[in-house]
């Protein structure tokens, strides 16, 4: 039986560009995010590419809907083996830290944090018991380097990143790897890269130059990690 990834987030960026390099390797892909028709004009997009998909929506902020997300993907597929966990879009805006509150730190956690530590839960036993497996999740550039007017999903981007180090330790000769890819970039072809003219002004306010990226060169990147198993953290750029 072919493997599978599903792909949590997944849009017209990187999730789909993982979800075709994968898919050329022979992985089935599963495509998770909220809105049913864009992830079904992406199954078509694959289909077109002789990469089998499927769609299935749900709502990321509620950590709750997980298992039932999980156990659709396993029913459709009959099994899990990589899961790319990335819904960095539009809506994932930033806050500059003295306008943080509970109530927007609280969004942001449920998306960037809590959600993938449930994801990553319910199909790590699985993938332990088969002795292979990887879990995979993008991360932003100010999850390592804090900047000024850029915060929000940044603290808890780094948390997340983390609870990845931590987790790529623990499965350490498990046959199971943990990774993150930090992306300091707009992705062309994004829904964010749609709204690049308010980003960029937030982030050249902050002294900070964007460069782009195209999203197969990141879902290469993805693959190698995955393939290579050999460091927790890759960062586009590299430092």
């Amino acid at each position: 039986m072919s493997k599978v990834i599903a792909v949590f987030g997944a849009g017209t960026g990187l999730g789909v560009s993982v979800a075709r390099r994968f898919g050329k390797e022979g992985f089935r892909v599963a495509l998770v995010a909220r809105r049913k028709e864009r992830l079904d004009a992406l199954v078509a997009r694959l289909a077109e590419e002789d990469v089998e998909a499927a769609a299935f929506s749900g709502d990321l902020s509620d950590p709750a809907g997980v298992p039932a997300l999980v156990d659709a993907i396993r029913d459709r597929f009959g099994r899990i083996d990589v899961v790319e966990y990335g819904p960095i879009g539009a809506d994932v805006s930033f806050i500059p830290a003295v306008r943080l509150d509970a109530v927007a730190l609280e969004k942001f956690s449920r998306l960037l944090l809590l959600t993938p530590v449930e994801v990553f839960r319910a199909v790590l036993p699985e993938m332990t018991e088969r002795g292979d497996g990887a879990v995979l999740m993008t991360t932003g550039y100010t999850a390592v380097q804090p900047m000024p007017q850029l915060s929000g999903p940044g603290p808890v981007m780094a948390a997340a990143r983390n609870y990845l180090y931590s987790l790529n330790a623990e499965l350490a000769g498990t046959g199971v790897y943990a990774g993150t890819l930090t992306i300091g970039a707009m992705i062309t072809g994004s829904e964010s890269a749609e709204r690049a003219a308010g980003a960029e002004g937030d982030l050249l306010a902050a002294g900070m130059e964007i460069p782009v990226v195209h999203p197969d060169e990141l879902a290469e990147q993805y693959w190698d990690m995955y393939t290579r198993r050999d460091r927790v953290e890759q960062a586009h750029p590299a430092a």
